[in-house]
C-alpha cells in the first residue's frame, strides 16, 4: 500500500536550501526506501525542527542513500499556543514511549523525565543517556507523524529531589501535579498568563514527601476525575484537558 503524501515527512538535521538536492544520511533513506517503500519521483516532506517544512521530490535511490530535491521552503506553524513541559516519572517498557508519544502528537515544548521513590525502572547514567536518546528519537517520529515542524526536547533524566531544587517553575506561570484526591480540577483554574508545567506520578504515584516538595515548590494539586487513571493514561488526559481549556484543541 503506497502511503499518502501528507504521512511522508522526513525529520532531518542536515543542511539543505531550496531549488538544491541533498542526500539523506543512512537511517532516513532506510526509512523512505524499505518502511516507506517509495520510489524515484515520490513527494517528501523534509523539516530540520527550526519551525519551517521543505516540500521535496526523490530524485535516486542508491543501496545507501536517498537524494531529493527540496523544492521551497514554507512557514507552517502547527504550534499549541499553550506551551506545555511535562514532567513525567519513567515507567517501565514501553509505556514510556508510549507517553512521549502522545504527549508530543499533544503539543508538549518539552519532557523532563524524573526517577520518583516509586518508580520501578531504574538506569545507570550510561543507560538513563540512552534511554532519554531512544525517547527524542521517539518525539521526532511523532512529529513526522503529526506535522509538527518543532521538536520538542527531551531532557537529561533527573532524581524528582533534583529536579524540583532546580525550581522548575521559574520560567512557567503556572504548575500543576496531578494528583487523584486533590481538592481542584483543571477547570476550576483561570487561565494561566504564561507556560504550564506538568507534573505526572509513576505507577503507585509520587510519596508523600514527594507532594509535599512539589506543593512548597509552587505546584498546585489537581485531579482527573474521580477515577484512578494509570501513569502512561494520566499524563496524556491532563494534557488533553489543557489543550482543550486552554490551547487549540
Amino acid at each position: 500500500m503506497r502511503h499518502s503524501k501528507s504521512l511522508n515527512r522526513i525529520y532531518f538535521s542536515g543542511q539543505f536550501a531550496p531549488d538544491a538536492e541533498c542526500t539523506l544520511p543512512a537511517a532516513q533513506s532506510h526509512h523512505v526506501r524499505d518502511v516507506l517503500r517509495l520510489r524515484d519521483g515520490d513527494p517528501v516532506t523534509l523539516f530540520d525542527g527550526s519551525g519551517a517544512e521543505y516540500p521535496s521530490r526523490i530524485v535516486r535511490i542508491g543501496k545507501r542513500e536517498i537524494t531529493v530535491l527540496v523544492a521551497q521552503r514554507l512557514e507552517v506553524d502547527r504550534e499549541s499556543p499553550l506551551a506545555v513541559t511535562l514532567a513525567q516519572a519513567v515507567s517501565a517498557g514501553e509505556r514510556m514511549d508510549y507517553t512521549v508519544q502522545k504527549a508530543v502528537e499533544l503539543g508538549v515544548v518539552a519532557i523532563q523525565p524524573v526517577t520518583s521513590a516509586r518508580t520501578i525502572l531504574r538506569l545507570d547514567a550510561a543507560r538513563a543517556a540512552k534511554r532519554v536518546a531512544h525517547w527524542q528519537a521517539v518525539a521526532i517520529a511523532a512529529c513526522e507523524q503529526c506535522g509538527r515542524n518543532r521538536v520538542p526536547i527531551v531532557l537529561p533524566l533527573l532524581p524528582f529531589g533534583q529536579w524540583i531544587a532546580q525550581a522548575p517553575l521559574r520560567a512557567c506561570a503556572l504548575g500543576l501535579l496531578l494528583a487523584p484526591d486533590a481538592p481542584r480540577t483543571v477547570r476550576e483554574l483561570a487561565r494561566p498568563q504564561g507556560a504550564v508545567a506538568l507534573l505526572a506520578g509513576p505507577e503507585g504515584g509520587y510519596a508523600p514527601e514527594e507532594e509535599r516538595a512539589a506543593l512548597a515548590a509552587g505546584f498546585l494539586a489537581v485531579r482527573l476525575g474521580p477515577r484512578v487513571l494509570r501513569t502512561e493514561t494520566a499524563a496524556l488526559v491532563g494534557l488533553a484537558a489543557l489543550q482543550a481549556l486552554w490551547g487549540d484543541v
